[in-house]
């Protein structure tokens, strides 16, 4: 368990360090990683949304997956299983992304935030833990998606697969993607640098199971704070790296690519923690188990980019403040479909929590 533990804490510095390098390289403030933004920037490349600002095909999210899938195999730990509730799945990831694209970042964005002091990701994290609360009453309840079942080795190759296709065409022919030339879509780390950046960090999250979710879930019912070490370690590589470089900012206004609606940053979050744990894990860990092979997980995450798309084509994702001219602060937010969208999210999962525990607790007696 000690070695495990620090197995854990290794990848937490790792991937803290990771998101210090690659926004002093060019990505976005307090936005080395982010699974949602990324998976949304992507969905833009591939014209899945029109939002100019958020267009790009970001390195990072193929190089966790390809980082997951190059460890998985190096360990034998690659298994190819899916049929665990797929088309629930897909609606899950896509309502984690809407709440995640409300609050404006995921988990790992949420604690990066913090470590760079946006007070904002403080309220995400209460949302985000009590949505994981809420989730983890179901699971006492018998809550099942039912179990994978092992499958053909291509099945676990689809999504992998895509992504090398992806990142072949990027090369080859960049101009087939629509890419941003402003906004955060625009603000990049050197690609090359940034794919075998995220590789390295893929590679570190698969052995070590690295998930806030799972960490959080186990936390409050087992006790066990093992998982959770390593989102402790990032928060804390990431704010001693701020604090280093000058780049701490505590407060909630102004704050980079954030808003200060506080109570649809938690209500986001909420939707992104009880999603995530009746999925067995956060935007970060269906990622790389999909790089083991996992079909599910790979249905998850085009859920979440599916998720993405929708965001923005209907206007749902919140809106950063921001500084105008004369230096006055303009609030963002969340507009009223993106408030009907959150909402009618939470509720969404709450049936599923409902109808995928009701006959497992009748069996319980």
């Amino acid at each position: 368990m000690k070695k495990e533990k620090l197995i854990v804490i290794l990848a937490g510095i790792v991937t803290g360090l990771a998101a210090l390098v690659l926004t002093a390289l060019g990505n976005p403030a307090n936005m080395g990683f982010c699974i949602a933004c990324f998976e949304r920037d992507i969905a833009g490349a591939l014209g899945l949304h029109s939002a100019a600002k958020v267009q790009y095909l970001r390195p990072e999210i193929i190089g966790l997956l390809l980082g997951a899938l190059i460890m998985a195999l190096a360990t034998k730990e690659f298994k190819a299983r899916a049929g665990s509730s797929p088309a629930t799945r897909f609606v899950l990831g896509a309502l984690v992304m809407i709440g995640a694209l409300c609050f404006l970042g995921c988990p790992l964005r949420m604690i990066i935030r913090l470590g760079g002091g946006d007070l904002n990701a403080l309220v995400g994290l209460i949302g985000f833990a009590g949505g994981i609360f809420i989730g983890t009453l179901f699971i006492r309840r018998g809550f099942t998606l039912q179990r994978n079942y092992p499958s053909r080795a291509v099945e676990g190759f689809v999504l992998p697969g895509v992504f090398v296709v992806l990142l072949v065409l990027f090369v080859a022919v960049p101009a087939i993607f629509k890419l941003s030339t402003e906004g955060p879509g625009s603000m990049r780390a050197p690609f090359f640098i940034a794919l075998v950046i995220a590789i390295v960090a893929g590679a570190l999250a698969q052995r070590s199971r690295l998930c806030m979710v799972g960490g959080m879930r186990d936390t409050m019912m087992f006790g066990d704070l093992h998982l959770l070490w390593g989102f402790i370690a990032i928060f804390v590589t990431v704010l001693i790296g701020n604090l280093i470089l000058n780049k701490f900012s505590l407060g909630f206004a102004a704050q980079p690519i954030a808003h200060s609606s506080h109570l649809w940053n938690l209500l986001g979050m909420v939707l992104v923690g009880w999603g995530s744990v009746l999925l067995g894990g956060c935007p970060l860990r269906q990622l790389i188990l999909a790089g083991e092979g996992n079909g599910d997980s790979a249905v998850t995450v085009f859920g979440m980019i599916t998720g993405a798309a929708i965001s923005h084509n209907f206007s749902l994702a919140g809106n950063p403040d921001s500084v105008n001219e004369a230096g006055e602060l303009v609030r963002g937010g969340v507009s009223t479909a993106g408030k009907i969208a959150v909402v009618g999210g939470i509720v969404i999962v709450l049936i599923i929590s409902l109808l995928n525990s009701r006959q497992e607790a009748k069996r319980n007696g």
